[in-house]
């Protein structure tokens, strides 16, 4: 019997089919073995899988260059705006899908999460938005004493003046954000939001005495803009409604799921198209720059140090934050939202970028859907790093022009007024100028000094968008840590609950397996 088996397994092994490791004769590897990878095999595969990337960053340095070269040629205002015009077409792709989206992943993510995990899941994220644009705060403000962007003399352009936001009392700022998580019309609240503007009211005095007083009263207008903040706190209530219905939900969320998949869609295919939209983008803008040389000379130190706070938040803060909590390389990370950063500094709008970097978190980074669409929408609206960084720097800038030193409450002041205000700062071009205002207010500064502010903000506003993005992306990458981390210690505890359980066994069991033992036993001494 023992040479038989012999036999058999002499044969499986001539035929291959044992010792698969060992080399076969004439030289031919295994069959389980490829064939080593040659240099051109592999730098294909490499561009393959970041063909998008590459574009992304060739539209950018194309874009550069081409702007520089027609800069150089005397153009009308109407042939720059059609320079410009594939990428316009680019924001109003991306614009167009931003309601649809955030709007059916934030329902179908609050509906797929149990409540009580969601609570956590929303709180880690808020705890993680709150601090990191705390810090961002700091680094602004410690950034601007350092290097006193303030202390040259700085013509103000005239051209801007108008563009400056009308006053607003601090009080009425936080009132109409709090009106604005409750909109009245969800339709209007697409494109428009509640603002808060004034009127002069005469009040005669009383017991005829001919007292004539002006009171400046408060009334409510409708000024153009998403209320986004409306919109996603609604999505999240009627996804937690639609959990709670059970059964009679379940259509419900299968179509929000549909719609959400196939949105997702769509973006894929906008993606393609993003390279060439920011590479006129960005030609468009440094075509329509307008004296750059005076510009940098009076507000270079300015910009300087809104950049260097930028690049240290960006490129040392978060990704410290990421690796100390992960233990996970956080410069890999950055390489797979690349895209997504540098459609951010083309459009200068978080929201309009909010397509992209989920896609990107998605498929490069393995962030699970439910937390990406879940997340990223919130961070869109409330994680204003970048925002919060340049209002620091801005508000110890205009205070330094006007020769007003700044007290520790003044400074603590501005620290929780620019984080609190970068909740309410809408996603799009230029959003942080207008809550830049509220800051300035808090500490008695003219705000008609924010139009320095706007003549360079066409730059500095996309380093902000890189930036509040960034810390979007950092944010969804470290709740799927915590989540994956959980998941494996309640495995871990089931696996230990088995184990511990195996030994245990049913008296009935054991009588049949002592009735099988004798039973063998029996045949046994029969044979």
């Amino acid at each position: 019997m023992a040479s038989t088996v012999d036999m058999i397994e002499s044969r499986k092994e001539s035929n291959g089919e044992a010792h698969l490791d060992e080399p076969m004769p004439n030289g031919l590897d295994s069959p389980k073995k490829s064939t080593p990878e040659t240099l051109s095999q592999r730098v294909l595969r490499i561009v393959k899988a970041n063909l998008l990337v590459i574009l992304t960053v060739a539209g950018v340095i194309v874009g550069v260059f081409i702007g520089l070269g027609v800069r150089n040629v005397t153009l009308t205002r109407t042939q720059v705006i059609y320079i410009g015009f594939p990428g316009e077409i680019l924001i109003r792709l991306l614009k167009m899908i931003i309601i649809p989206l955030v709007v059916c992943s934030l329902v179908s993510g609050a509906a797929s999460i149990d409540p009580k995990a969601l609570g956590k899941l929303g709180g880690l994220a808020m705890l993680f938005f709150l601090i990191t644009t705390l810090i961002a705060s700091t680094i602004g403000v410690v950034m601007a004493f350092i290097i006193s962007p303030g202390s040259v003399s700085v013509n103000k352009p005239a051209y801007l003046e108008e563009d400056v936001p009308a006053h607003k009392e601090i009080i009425d700022s936080f009132l109409d954000l709090i009106r604005n998580i409750f909109p009245s019309n969800l339709v209007s609240a697409a494109f428009q939001s509640y603002a808060t503007s004034y009127k002069l009211m005469k009040k005669n005095g009383t017991n005829g005495i001919a007292n004539i007083t002006v009171e400046n009263v408060p009334f409510g207008t409708d000024q153009d803009g998403m209320n986004i903040l409306g919109l996603v706190v609604f999505a999240i209530v009627f996804g937690v409604a639609l959990r709670k219905l059970g059964e009679e939900g379940e259509i419900l969320i299968k179509f929000f799921n549909a719609f959400n998949e196939a949105t997702m869609v769509l973006v894929s295919w906008i993606m393609w198209y993003a390279p060439i939209g920011i590479m006129f983008l960005v030609a468009g803008k440094i075509v329509e720059m307008e004296d750059v040389a005076s510009l940098f000379a009076s507000l270079g130190k300015y910009i300087a140090c809104c950049l260097i706070g930028h690049a240290i938040h960006g490129a040392l803060v978060l990704p410290g934050i990421y690796f100390i909590i992960t233990r996970k390389n956080p410069y890999t990370f950055l390489w797979g939202i690349f895209t997504a950063l540098a459609t951010a500094f083309g459009t200068s709008s978080s929201s309009a970028t909010l397509p992209l970097m989920m896609k990107c978190v998605e498929e490069k980074n393995g962030v699970s859907k439910h937390i990406s669409r879940f997340i990223l929408p919130i961070g869109a609206t409330v994680n204003m790093d970048g925002a919060a960084l340049f209002q620091c720097v801005a508000a110890v800038f205009i205070a330094q022009l006007n020769n007003v030193s700044l007290n520790f409450i003044q400074v603590i002041t501005i620290l929780v007024t620019a984080t609190a205000s970068s909740v309410g700062a809408a996603g799009i071009p230029a959003g942080g100028v207008l809550t830049l205002a509220i800051i300035l207010e808090a500490i008695g500064l003219p705000t008609s000094d924010i139009s320095l502010i706007l003549a360079v903000d066409w730059l500095v506003d996309r380093t902000c968008t890189v930036l509040n993005v960034e810390g979007d992306a950092f944010g969804a990458g470290i709740l799927q840590f915590f989540v994956d981390r959980d998941a494996k210690r309640n495995g871990a505890e089931l696996s230990e609950v088995r184990l511990e359980a195996a030994p245990e066994s049913s008296p009935l069991i054991s009588k049949r397996s002592d009735a099988q033992k004798s039973g063998s036993g029996e045949k046994e001494s029969s044979m």
